[in-house]
């Protein structure tokens, strides 16, 4: 399994890989201000990021739910920001005509998870030569992620990676099952784990989605000694405020301490302890 090269970093490299951003732009000064408090504790830290902020959050449980900005000023905010830090960014992309928008400017493609096996969405995604993170669907096994591969490289792309997020398990909860890591490596794919998301409990606040968030470092350690090549957490200044999401999103203060103990713990597990 080659390692997966998104402008300086490499997802299934030597080093683990952090994917770290609020869940939407808020606004601009919010996302910048964000930006470049993130990148400069992964810079302090020493760990290798990708910005991650969505433009949109398409499905929001309820009509009422912020939704974020139009997804082209978002892809240009996010190349901006990416341009400034020196970082690659990503977001999500819903449909074949924003996935060829945002592949204009944006290094990884993030497929959610409700569209994972949405063919034309991937064969859009796939075609603009990026590289993408297909969220598994939490309706899915981890070996059936096999057939959304072979999608992505009959449409001509074999630069993807997949991110467990964990598995419906009965309703309004989900379970993250470490196994899912060691499976879907061993089929030969790289894979990332988001802790934010796995500890949600979708439409859990009737209205909204609600979650266990004090769980979400706590499943990045147990995701990184598992062997994951890398960890997607939601950064907030200020979670409980947040706009979406806001029972898991990892506070910005707490970063760094949870930065260094995944990185020990990587180092740990690859064998290359300092």
């Amino acid at each position: 399994m080659k390692p997966l090269k998104i402008g300086k970093i490499a997802i299934g490299g030597k080093r683990a890989v952090f994917i770290l951003g609020p869940c939407v732009i808020e606004s601009d000064k919010f996302v910048w201000r964000m930006a470049r408090e993130i990148s400069k504790i992964c810079c302090t830290e020493d760990v290798d990021l990708i910005f991650k902020a969505s433009y949109d959050k398409a499905n929001r449980t309820s009509v009422k739910s912020f939704r974020g900005s139009a997804p082209q000023h978002g892809c240009e905010l996010l190349a901006q920001i990416g341009q400034e830090l020196n970082v690659p960014v990503t977001t999500d992309v819903h449909s074949p005509d924003e996935a060829k928008l945002a592949g204009a400017t944006i290094d990884l493609l993030q497929i959610p998870a409700f569209l994972c096996r949405q063919t034309d969405l991937l064969q859009a995604a796939a075609q603009t030569g990026r590289a993408v993170n297909v969220k598994k669907g939490q309706f899915l096994a981890p070996w059936d992620v096999k057939n959304i591969a072979e999608k992505l490289v009959a449409f001509g792309n074999d630069k993807f990676c997949f991110t467990e997020r964990g598995t419906t398990f009965g309703y309004n909860n989900l379970v993250a099952d470490m196994r899912s890591l060691y499976w879907m490596r061993e089929a030969g794919y790289r894979v990332i784990f988001d802790a934010t998301h796995s500890v949600q409990r979708p439409g859990g606040g009737g209205d909204k989605t609600s979650g266990d968030g004090a769980l979400a470092p706590v499943l990045a350690r147990a995701a990184m000694a598992a062997g994951c090549d890398g960890i997607f957490m939601e950064v907030h200044e200020n979670p409980p405020r947040a706009l979406s999401d806001a029972a898991n999103q990892i506070r910005l203060k707490d970063l760094p301490k949870h930065l260094r103990m995944l990185k020990a713990i990587h180092a740990a597990v690859s064998g290359r302890g300092d």
